[in-house]
């Protein structure tokens, strides 16, 4: 069995109507994910080393010369196709994760500056990786479904495979995956696999929405690990 998730302090919320609720969780989704895809994209910037999932996001781009953006949309996409199996059931908030964060990705790389200033690469990491963080709280927190790779661990989670485990081989796997593909890990691969989790944790709180309700059913996503994406 899988241990539920701590509970999770929520403000205040009382929305006029179902359709105020529901406007408020969509635009909250919709601005954590580009919070998201603007810090997944000064941290491809800052060339420090990426995230597990961007190695692998960042070798296929090299390798069939796309964006790393198509990329990472295509990949959310083959991702939930591994949904049918496990019997996850996808949200709006997977959808739009995995459309959105790619396109936001794409747009700030093309308008980003490189530099070679270590001290200005290390600042954008850094911002980078707090700008992941709290978009992750915001999006997560809005209650409308996991992203497609969180979704992933979810549902094997649900099969009897511990969730650390399940993370823990799923970055392992596609992180190994880009290394062979020709990216190499840095400094910011370490930032961002041991600080994300800490840092989602500390947003989440401060973003996260009481459950919604249908009938007399409540609904609420798993916020297993600390997710991402």
């Amino acid at each position: 069995m899988v241990a539920p998730p701590a509970p999770v302090v929520t403000r205040p919320y009382s929305p006029r109507s179902p359709a105020t609720d529901w406007a408020n969780r969509l635009t909250r989704c919709i601005v954590g994910l580009a919070l998201f895809g603007v810090g997944d994209a000064l941290i491809l910037q800052a060339q420090l080393g990426a995230a597990p999932w961007d190695m692998l996001h960042q070798g296929v781009s090299h390798a069939i010369d796309i964006s790393v953006g198509t990329v990472s949309i295509g990949t959310a996409v083959v991702v939930l196709l591994l949904w049918i199996p496990l019997r996850q059931r996808p949200g709006i908030g997977t959808i739009l994760n995995a459309i959105e964060i790619g396109l936001v990705i794409n747009l700030v790389l093309a308008h980003v500056p490189e530099t070679d200033r270590l001290p200005a690469r290390i600042g954008i990491l850094v911002g980078g990786v707090l700008l992941v963080a709290l978009g992750s709280g915001i999006y997560i927190g809005a209650g409308l479904g996991t992203g497609p790779r969180d979704g992933l661990m979810v549902g094997l989670s649900r099969r009897g495979v511990s969730v650390r485990l399940a993370r823990t081989a799923i970055e392992i796997t596609v992180g190994i995956a880009g290394f062979f593909l020709g990216i190499r890990p840095g400094i910011g691969t370490l930032i961002f696999m041991f600080g994300i989790g800490p840092l989602v944790q500390l947003f989440l709180p401060l973003s996260t929405l009481p459950p919604r309700r249908r009938g007399d059913a409540v609904t609420q996503p798993s916020i297993e690990a600390g997710g991402t994406e």
